[in-house]
């Protein structure tokens, strides 16, 4: 049996760089792809802090769950990449008022990310209940 997907797009959030979607609705699920702080209008990655970064990273997730027609409530599931685990808790205060409500599974890791100066990369699941 083969799962029918749809593909989300938005010009509210990064166009993919790669061969990848901003986001697929299957089974009545959101998959969102890993968003960086990269500006949609300039396509250039936000300088600053973790703070500014988390700020337009969970933006631009937002704009891809909205696309499909879900709002932030419905996000489930939520990997958060960090550059650098020195930086969790201040990026822990803006992500907290993207999910001020029953905030969804969470798991974050130090990673290194493609960009030198990106430091987090967010991805999540969303579910259409």
């Amino acid at each position: 049996m083969y799962l029918q997907s749809q593909v989300v797009r938005t010009t509210k959030a990064p166009q993919p760089l790669g061969p990848y979607s901003q986001g697929i609705v299957a089974g009545g699920f959101l998959f969102v792809s890993g968003q960086g702080a990269i500006d949609p209008g300039s396509g250039k990655l936000v300088a600053g802090d973790i703070e500014s970064q988390t700020r337009q990273t969970l933006t631009n997730v937002k704009s891809i769950v909205e696309a499909s027609g879900l709002s932030m409530r419905d996000v489930v599931r939520v990997s958060v990449y960090l550059k650098n685990m020195k930086d969790f808790k201040q990026m822990n205060e803006v992500y907290k008022s993207f999910f001020v409500e029953a905030p969804p599974a969470r798991t974050t890791v130090q990673v290194e990310l493609p960009m030198s100066e990106m430091l987090v990369e967010i991805d999540v699941i969303a579910h259409r209940g």
